[in-house]
């Protein structure tokens, strides 16, 4: 292999075998059957892409996309079914962290357990001994049985491990939030410090704003195929189509957006073509009257949705800055809530609302139509009333749940007629996370005043 690429991946597939019932593995395995009996499923398919010495490449894709095969495939613990992988460095991979380690054996022995298994002699670990325990920083549990450990302390010591041995090629799957928010910090400096020592890395994260700030380069896959590759930026625009779009549409999308990178279409014509693939609905302004816009969204499976229902939430949708329907945002930019409710009574001064929780089931921010002063006197039965919130996106880079409602007071009561808590996500994308919840936007100068 070329001392220019550390890592190529040539047509590589992975193809599980799926049985319908125990006794037909059993019976294939036996040689008692003729004919197959499991079902073909291919969690990759024919996917090509190389990286660069010093490259930070990023693959990006929604859930079962393929992410975790292909690097499991890259660094050995997954064969794959056909093509052909070729390796140039040495591999540290921050993955499924701490699987190597003995449960029994103490935090020191399990450091010299990992170096080993990674191809390290011990005067080689002698030498990082010193460097993984600070990082780790878990003080004298070090000395004690590893099953004695925290979660937290246990993810701590298997990242200080990996992120230590000074490896020439990093693999990173959604590893570097493990631990509190200054063991984080401390990872992302080190992430940091790879970078500029010019490390080959390939991450996975669905954290899109790491993925824009720290990513050369972007590879997208659905469904097990290679979607397309190019900056981070279109990259993340084509996976926001992503989940708008079905499959067949996908695959032409990506071909349509990869010949765009490589110039043998315009974008003129990729617009065309995506209107073709998506139709208006996917690219103008909504109206009080578009067709379902929930159905173009993710709902959770575990929505909490209750209420007397004498008024209902029948759609709802998220618009971005270009009048897309979409649940990825960019930070900073104009969007749009909507909600449609039909109405099964007359009920007097509705409250429509809505709010955004993160993943610890806080609430962030929100408001609601009586907050606003944008009273709705009475409602009869069989209107249909959409509530529109714009605003600009201040919340940081990552996930939030956002939850709509309609209530109201009913002889000085407050009454839900239709909650839907934690209805879908919405990922912030953004390059410049501050401290907190949200950005102040602040104005910063800084003025040397001494001659």
């Amino acid at each position: 292999m070329s001392n220019e690429y550390a890592i190529r991946v040539q047509d590589i597939s992975k193809m599980y075998k799926m049985y319908a019932h125990k006794k037909d593995r059993l019976l294939e395995a036996l040689g008692f059957s003729k004919k197959h009996r499991y079902t073909e499923y291919y969690a990759l398919r024919h996917v090509s892409f190389d990286v660069k010495r010093g490259e930070t490449v990023g693959l990006i894709g929604t859930n079962g996309a393929g992410k975790s095969t292909m690097l499991k495939i890259i660094t050995g613990v997954l064969q794959p079914t056909g093509g052909k992988l070729d390796i140039d460095g040495r591999i540290s991979a921050l993955l499924e962290l701490g699987a190597g380690f003995n449960p029994e054996y103490t935090g020191i022995e399990n450091v010299y357990l990992n170096g080993t298994m990674m191809g390290y002699t011990k005067a080689e670990i002698d030498g990082k001994l010193k460097a993984i325990l600070d990082f780790a920083d878990i003080g004298d549990f070090v000395n004690q049985p590893v099953k004695s450990y925290s979660s937290g302390m246990f993810v701590r010591l298997a990242f200080a491990v990996a992120i230590n041995i000074d490896p020439e090629i990093l693999i990173v799957d959604e590893a570097l939030s493990v631990g509190d928010i200054f063991f984080q910090s401390k990872c992302y400096a080190k992430f940091e410090e790879f970078k500029k020592e010019g490390k080959t890395i390939l991450f996975v994260s669905h954290d899109l704003g790491a993925v824009s700030k720290y990513c050369d380069r972007v590879i997208l896959l659905n469904k097990g195929e290679k979607l397309a590759e190019g900056t981070p930026k279109d990259m993340i625009n084509l996976y926001k189509k992503i989940l708008t779009g079905s499959s067949e549409d996908i695959r032409n999308l990506g071909k349509n957006h990869a010949d765009v990178i490589s110039g043998s279409v315009s974008e003129d014509q990729l617009r065309d073509e995506q209107k073709k693939t998506y139709g208006d609905a996917h690219s103008i302004t909504l109206h009080e009257d578009g067709d379902d816009w929930k159905s173009h969204f993710q709902i959770n499976p575990d929505l909490n949705e209750y209420g007397n229902h004498r008024a209902e939430i029948v759609d709802f949708a998220i618009v971005d800055e270009d009048g897309k329907l979409t649940s990825t945002i960019v930070k900073g930019t104009r969007f749009q809530i909507r909600t449609k409710i039909r109405f099964n009574d007359d009920i007097e001064k509705p409250i429509f609302t809505f709010t955004f929780r993160n993943v610890r089931g806080i609430d962030i921010t929100g408001t609601n139509t009586e907050i606003e002063k944008k009273e709705v006197p009475i409602a009869h039965k069989g209107d249909v009333y959409v509530a529109t919130y714009e605003q600009e996106m201040t919340l940081q880079g990552g996930e939030y749940l956002l939850s709509m409602s309609c209530t109201g007071f009913v002889n000085g009561n407050l009454t839900a007629y239709h909650r839907c808590y934690d209805l879908l996500s919405v990922t912030v994308v953004s390059d410049k996370n501050t401290v907190g919840f949200y950005d102040m936007d602040s104005v910063t100068t800084v003025v040397k005043v001494n001659s």
